[in-house]
């Protein structure tokens, strides 16, 4: 077992991303810690895994995300230390939103760039990451009251480079309305191609210029505008047996998945009627990813006597925003499914069924649940912001509520429309298929003289 994988906050992203790791190398051994209490994590987990992770001769490289504090672990193992040490940001702590800024505790920050320091390589998952990191490392430390460390940015930079994070993008043609045909055509194609990454033309590399406007007569009313949404409403008989007997064997809490009605009812539509929009946000109940402006958008749309129907997914934690309560309440009738899918088949078939899939996120490091939503033929909205820029064609971004409420009006007159749109972005970056052989890259090395 050559290579170490340690992931001392294991679940969502951070556990897609060593579970794939882990099933690719043949000679690894992973060592996690439950994703929980996230901050105690980051504070102790290096004591624990220094506990826990027995000595052996056979490691040559030690993998592991930006989570765990690096340099305290490899003062308790110098063992560990001679290894080869990649460090991996799923996000930063540097440019973390806060609910207040005197709620920032410095030590996160802190620990990240020290974790730097003694890391061989250190590995973002996105452009936006990696440079919203390295760029702020100068005026974090000015927090420093005196003695401040100087040049950190020039000695980390060397270090760093982007592998985004790879997405295994599943067979969802079971799932797949008969109007998203020819999207899931374009898709099926990633779960093939073994290109390496390094060839692709990647997206932050595109032209942002003006696409061709499919929605031409449609736009005509709505500049582009950023909100990322994900779920599609199709009306199989199998996609309506599957919700259907997820909803009979799961006692449906707000917090783990609750189907508002009957699917029938509420997906199935003749060609005389278009179904209502369906709008997804799949994303944490937590503030940084603004419910806020999310549900006030709905809400006005409701106002106006707009119809739409609106799943909203998610994990959620200990501390629930008093915002979901108070929204489901509000927008009544027009929700269609309220809560987290703990089944991913369960989640992918949401998507399908869904629209569009908005993102409010005032922090974004690389969207997981925008690019799934969008492999499921998802109309993105997402801010023009953050890392949206870098995923997301011009088109899929807005740049002001105003206008994320303005598109969102036209597409509930015109659902119809938006079905026939085609995803104009790239995807192939992203996937697995692409990415892996990057990653195998990164996790070999030649034996070092010393150990």
């Amino acid at each position: 077992m050559s290579v170490l994988i340690i992931e001392a906050f294991y679940g969502g992203s951070h556990k897609q991303l060593v579970d794939l790791l882990q099933e690719a190398l043949e000679n690894c051994v992973l060592y996690t810690l439950p994703a929980k209490k996230w901050h105690w994590r980051a504070r102790t987990s290096a004591l624990y895994f220094s506990q826990h992770i027995p000595m052996s001769k056979h490691y040559r490289i030690l993998f592991a995300s930006s989570v765990l504090n690096l340099t305290e672990l490899v003062a308790l193992r110098p063992d560990l230390g001679k290894l080869k040490k990649i460090l991996y940001f799923h996000e930063n702590q540097l440019v973390y939103p806060v609910k207040k800024c005197q709620e920032r505790d410095f030590q996160y920050g802190y620990n990240q760039i020290l974790s730097c320091l003694v890391a061989d390589v250190v590995v973002f998952n996105s452009v936006f990451n990696m440079e919203s990191f390295l760029t702020n490392i100068g005026k974090f430390m000015k927090l420093i009251p005196d003695h401040r460390p100087k040049d950190l940015e020039s000695i980390i930079r060397p270090k760093c480079q982007v592998i985004y994070f790879p997405i295994r993008f599943p067979d969802v043609s079971r799932f797949m309305p008969k109007h998203k045909t020819r999207h899931l055509q374009k898709m099926l194609s990633l779960k093939g191609n073994d290109t390496e990454a390094s060839t692709l033309v990647l997206p932050f590399q595109r032209e942002q210029g003006s696409p061709e406007n499919v929605l031409k007569n449609f736009d005509a009313e709505a500049r582009p505008c950023d909100a990322a949404q994900q779920e599609n409403l199709g009306s199989s008989v199998m996609q309506e047996s599957s919700l259907k007997t997820y909803n009979a064997s799961n006692n449906s809490s707000s917090y783990h998945g609750e189907s508002e009605r009957n699917p029938r009812d509420s997906l199935s539509g003749g060609d005389d009627q278009p179904r209502p929009l369906h709008i997804v946000w799949p994303h944490r109940w937590e503030h940084d990813k603004d419910p806020e402006s999310f549900f006030k958008v709905l809400m006005h749309l409701k106002d106006l006597g707009l119809n739409f129907h609106v799943s909203v997914l998610g994990e959620t934690f200990t501390d629930v925003p008093d915002i979901f309560s108070e929204s489901k309440k509000a927008l009544g009738s027009s929700v269609l499914h309220w809560g987290y899918l703990p089944s991913k088949d369960d989640y992918f078939h949401v998507l399908c069924m869904a629209d569009v899939v908005i993102s409010t996120a005032k922090h974004e490091f690389f969207g997981v649940a925008m690019l799934e939503a969008v492999y499921c033929g998802c109309y993105p909205l997402c801010p023009k912001d953050l890392v949206y820029p870098e995923i997301f064609p011009a088109e899929y971004l807005y740049s002001t509520p105003e206008q994320l409420s303005k598109r969102l009006r036209n597409f509930c007159k015109r659902p119809d429309i938006i079905r026939k749109h085609l995803y104009k972005g790239e995807m192939t970056a992203f996937s697995w298929a692409a990415l892996h052989g990057k990653f195998r890259s990164l996790l070999t090395t030649e034996p070092r003289e010393d150990l």
